[in-house]
């Protein structure tokens, strides 16, 4: 079967999208299975709309990560699901966040690489690398990932659906590995995301060691490419036990570079949640304040040229 072919029978997979293909106790959510892209494998997409969705309003987007995570815990990895649906409702609805979409994106077997930040990743000492390659099938493909985040699956989206396409209102969110990716993602794509949730950030990168190697790399890299100007929001947090009982020291070394360089209130917000693991249930315990902090109403609106997906050069 020519490629073609496989990309006219993906593409018909979404024309014959799904609503409701997963449990939700508030809006509407609709499948996009086996996303096409010709950066990485064909994943499902699953969209929430908000209660009330209309066709004369339109609304800010939070693409996440982990995507079969978000919704239904019947459909998660571990049996447990942030239910972002429901803590988005309540929090709408209490007026604390505008009404708003969320993407979530399906992860794969590639997932360790697809949500490596590559620049980074290309600087640490090779004596690093060589272990972290014990750990890992391949090098790093997040360049590959953002690419279709960027160049393909927005696009989509803000043609389906009634998006606030601009940079003021897209947002990214993941949590561990997809903390790392969300934050990659907003300094790799300045023009396109407004702001980043960073929930357990995985600083250490290994799951074995808990070396400083990733996140003095991820320093420079911060270092060099953080706006100046038209500063993004961004969230952080982490855990005491479990895996983010490492956390805390990387973090702390990543919030003084950010104080630095101006990151401070109302640009960032990092929060340490005492007794917290590293898994769904803590995840969705505190999705709300990410959230509020991102989708608050009368945020701080910047001047914006235009929505470009045109990469940091």
């Amino acid at each position: 079967m020519t490629n073609r072919l496989l990309l006219l029978f993906a593409l018909l997979g979404l024309a014959l999208t799904a609503a409701g293909q997963s449990a939700v106790s508030s809006g509407r959510l609709e499948l996009l299975p086996a996303f096409p892209s010709k950066f990485v494998p064909p994943r499902s997409v699953e969209v929430w709309l908000p209660e009330g969705y209309v066709a004369g309003q339109r609304y800010p987007v939070l693409y996440m990560h982990d995507g079969q995570n978000l919704f239904d815990p019947k459909a998660a990895s571990y049996g447990m699901a942030w239910e972002v649906d429901s803590v988005l409702a309540r929090l709408n609805q209490a007026g604390q966040t505008r009404p708003c979409i969320v993407v979530g994106i399906s992860n794969t077997s590639r997932r360790f690489q697809e949500y490596t930040p590559a620049k980074p990743y290309a600087a640490l000492p090779a004596a690093t690398r060589a272990r972290l390659e014990l750990e890992r099938s391949g090098p790093p493909l997040s360049d590959d990932y953002l690419r279709f985040v960027v160049q393909e699956l927005k696009p989509y989206i803000d043609q389906h659906y009634r998006t606030r396409p601009r940079r003021a209102d897209t947002f990214i969110a993941g949590s561990s590995m997809g903390g790392l990716i969300s934050l990659y993602a907003l300094l790799e794509y300045p023009r396109v995301f407004g702001g980043a949730a960073c929930l357990s950030t995985h600083w250490p990168l290994s799951l074995k060691e808990n070396r400083p190697d990733f996140t003095t790399a991820m320093l420079a890299y911060l270092h060099q490419t953080l706006p100046r100007r038209r500063k993004p929001r961004l969230y952080f947090d982490y855990g005491t036990t479990t895996l983010d009982a490492r956390y805390e020291p990387h973090q702390l070394r990543v919030d003084s570079l950010l104080q630095a360089h101006g990151y401070d209130a109302p640009y960032r917000l990092t929060r340490k949640y005492v007794g917290a693991a590293h898994n769904e249930t803590a995840w969705k315990r505190r999705f709300a304040v990410p959230a509020t902090f991102l989708l608050a109403p009368r945020q701080p609106v910047h001047q914006d040229t235009g929505n470009h997906p045109r990469k940091r050069q």
